[in-house]
């Protein structure tokens, strides 16, 4: 069996972190999310994927290669213009034959669930149960098959949800002929399955598990949870004096230094150089060539690769872009004085705790004030002793 994996699209909710690289290969627990991805469908029994890529496709290409390095075999084809689902599983059609698995590449599938779909007889769509329908594709049954599919609606008939895997046949491809453009510009891998549903013919899988990574903020959950799950090793260097969880991935070239304490499930790349006297808190990942140093304190927060944080900082609840970095007494809020839910840009994260999203290249001056749900763009300059508040485009200069 084949697997087909979307990958094609930019995620324009995740800006500024996808300002230079496709969502699916933004980090966590250190790894991309769609490498996580596919490792589950390796462990599965699948060996043989196809990825359909666009935006930001040479990132993708240039870490996964060829499938070697994961055991299993990738073939790559463009998705010329981001023109929807449908279209990009069009361009993958003359690489298909037989029964194959389609996946989002944006989500997170534990293996036990992926085998359950292979069982099923095609087409199978994959539901799942949320508290939040109404930001899906929400699923009604009758029995075990899909009854009705309705996008996004303000009043969902079921909390069942489009949970974006499925088990097709070469069929799909003639149904994908017949669709038009929705009213939302694109073609719709959904307008093709309504002829399986009018026929009674697409069955349900209900998953055990399933994260989607939809808006930024989605990224520390899905940190959480694989933290909490993935095998932790330690082998850079550990000085004496250093307190350190049992759940802590160190990788080769890291050196912990005196006094630093970590704990929870926390995951630190290669070649950083973390303390004397960090304090990092649980569900915390850490990129390769960081720097996090002396009295700084990271809780529950995704630092991207090459980022400084290296005196007397705190950064709570945050996702820290590439290369950033932090002056001296530089902070970031992550509790509002009410209690109440952080909004980010008018979005509400529905979290109690956030802090801010930074994205790459942003360089703080001495003692910034950063304010909760900020939103900060690539390369920004923020003056020493500024206060951050609200949400910056990509350049700005704040003084």
């Amino acid at each position: 069996m084949q697997c087909v994996v979307l990958a094609a699209g930019e995620g324009k909710r995740m800006r500024p972190l996808t300002a230079k690289r496709p969502k699916v290969m933004l980090p966590i627990a250190n790894r991309p999310m769609m490498e996580h991805l596919v490792l589950a469908v390796r462990d599965a029994g699948i060996s043989d994927f196809i990825f359909v890529v666009g935006y930001g496709e040479r990132e993708i290409r240039s870490h996964f290669r060829d499938g070697g390095p994961y055991g299993v075999r990738i073939a790559y084809v463009t998705q010329r213009n981001q023109l929807g689902t449908a279209d990009a599983l069009r361009t993958a059609s003359g690489m298909v034959s037989g029964r194959f698995l389609l996946l989002n590449g944006d989500m997170i599938l534990r293996t036990n669930d992926i085998e359950r779909i292979c069982r099923m007889d095609a087409p199978c769509m994959a539901v799942y149960p949320t508290e939040h329908p109404e930001d899906y594709g929400v699923v009604t049954l009758e029995g075990d098959r899909i009854a009705s599919l309705e996008e996004k609606s303000d009043r969902p008939r079921t909390n069942l949800i489009n949970a974006g895997a499925y088990l097709l046949d070469a069929d799909i491809f003639d149904l994908l002929k017949g669709i038009t453009i929705s009213g939302r510009g694109e073609f719709e891998l959904t307008d093709a399955l309504l002829g399986y549903i009018s026929e009674q013919g697409l069955k349900a899988c209900l998953l055990d598990y399933w994260l989607d990574v939809g808006q930024p903020w989605d990224l520390l959950d899905a940190n959480e949870a694989l933290l909490a799950t993935i095998a932790h090793e330690q082998r850079g260097s550990v000085e004496a004096g250093v307190t350190l969880s049992p759940a802590v991935t160190i990788g080769e070239g890291s050196v912990i230094r005196s006094g630093t304490y970590i704990e929870g499930a926390c995951a630190i790349g290669e070649n950083c150089i973390i303390g004397p006297h960090a304090y990092i808190r649980g569900s915390t990942s850490i990129g390769d060539n960081c720097h996090i140093g002396h009295a700084v304190e990271i809780k529950n927060s995704i630092i991207m690769p090459g980022t400084k944080i290296p005196h007397f900082n705190y950064v709570g609840d945050s996702v820290i872009g590439c290369g950033c970095n932090f002056g001296a007494g530089t902070k970031i809020a992550n509790l509002r004085h009410d209690r109440g839910p952080v909004k980010v840009c008018g979005r509400n994260t529905g979290r109690k705790k956030f802090g801010a999203i930074v994205g790459d290249g942003v360089q703080f001056g001495i003692n910034c004030s950063v304010n909760v749900g900020s939103v900060i763009g690539s390369n920004a300059r923020i003056a020493p002793h500024s206060l951050v508040e609200g949400c910056f485009e990509d350049d700005t200069v704040i003084r």
